[in-house]
Parts: C-alpha cells; sequence; structure tokens
C-alpha cells in the first residue's frame, strides 16, 4: 500500500481519443447510441459533435489513481459528475483529455483524492473522486 499525505499529486496522464476507440469502446460495452459515431445524429441533438462514451471518460480517468496504485483492488470508491462532453473530431488528432489527481484527506487508513479531467480549456468531470486504501 501507498503512503500519502494531503496535498500529494499524482502524474498527470494523457490520453486522445479517436474515433475508431468510440467504436471499439461501443462494441465492447454495447453502447451503440448514433452521439457516439454520427455527426449528423449528434448535431440534430444539440451536441457539438460526435462524443466519447461517458464511461469511457469515467473508466480512463480512475487510472490515473490505479496505474499509481500498487494493487488497483485498494480503490474502494469512486464517483463523478459529467460536466461536458468530449467532443471527439473525425480527424487523425482525436481528443485529449488530461486526467490529474491530488489527494485531499487522508485519515484512517484512507486517502481521498480529487480527479480532475481537462479537454482543451473545458473541464469535462465534476466533482471526480476516488478514495483508496493507504497506510
Amino acid at each position: 500500500m501507498k503512503t500519502v499525505e494531503a496535498g500529494f499529486e499524482l502524474p498527470p496522464l494523457t490520453v486522445t481519443f479517436r474515433r475508431e476507440d468510440l467504436v471499439r469502446y461501443a462494441g465492447a460495452s454495447g453502447d451503440f447510441n448514433p452521439i457516439h459515431w454520427s455527426d449528423r445524429m449528434a448535431g440534430a441533438l444539440g451536441l457539438p459533435g460526435v462524443i466519447a462514451h461517458g464511461m469511457l471518460t469515467m473508466a480512463t480517468a480512475v487510472r490515473v489513481v490505479t496505474d499509481w496504485l500498487d494493487d488497483p483492488a485498494d480503490l474502494v470508491e469512486y464517483g463523478v459528475r459529467f460536466t461536458k462532453p468530449v467532443v471527439v473530431p473525425d480527424d487523425d488528432k482525436g481528443a485529449s483529455v488530461t486526467f490529474s489527481a491530488k489527494a485531499d484527506k487522508v485519515a484512517d487508513g484512507l486517502a481521498e483524492f480529487d480527479i480532475t479531467a481537462i479537454a482543451g480549456d473545458e473541464k469535462v468531470l465534476g466533482r471526480a473522486r476516488a478514495v483508496v486504501r493507504v497506510s
């Protein structure tokens, strides 16, 4: 188990989502909603373009913490609120999202990390928190 003090910051993790990643995730998850692959449908629903699956964004965000842990089973609680969609353009660059995490509270063998997710200049997750076992 890791030792942590309040204020400890994990190294940031930058992940690029491309359209092919959305197709792969759709196949794995069974979520074939056209807002994740059709510009026409996304636009018709008022979205700025095709967006990444929320659960894909959420699962990727927690990696900033689980990649650091000795044992991913030390993650005991995790939750987020979605504040903005991750728009994934139909180009080779995709959409880069940078995830960072900072320990807020550390007590009783648990550390609470606030996770931040930034795509472009937009914060795409709100109230993203992971609680992990620490020594």
